[in-house]
């Protein structure tokens, strides 16, 4: 079963649109209506809709980094830098997450991309 994503706000458009051209489900902040959540709400509202959260914004990496620490329940953090990763790159990668890989896989982790 395909994996869901939920694309943070300043996660370009151009992602979310190849995304979605290769059959991935994408809910980005702004379709959701949460574009001035805060971060821990934002990872809370990912979590409640069983999406893995897509960001550029390393501050989501400390959330889910003391989430992890602490026992806290949530649904991964894919983190793609603004810098060292194209779009052609990100596009691949959450592709591949999104294509092959279970649920169960994304509970309580935190990512990086590109995939070296």
């Amino acid at each position: 079963m395909a994996i869901p994503l939920y694309m943070d706000v300043q996660v370009p458009y151009a992602i979310t649109d190849q995304l979605r051209l290769r059959e991935v489900d994408v809910l980005t902040a702004q379709e959701d209506g949460a574009r001035e959540f805060a971060d821990s709400h934002l990872l809370d509202r990912a979590s409640e809709l069983g999406r893995v959260f897509v960001t550029q914004d390393a501050d989501l990496l400390v959330e889910g980094s003391w989430r992890q620490r602490t026992g806290g329940r949530f649904v991964s953090v894919i983190y793609a830098p603004q810098t060292g990763a194209t779009i052609g790159q990100c596009v691949e990668n959450l592709e591949l997450i999104a294509k092959a890989t279970e649920s169960s896989e994304w509970v309580n982790r935190v990512e990086y991309l590109p995939f070296k």
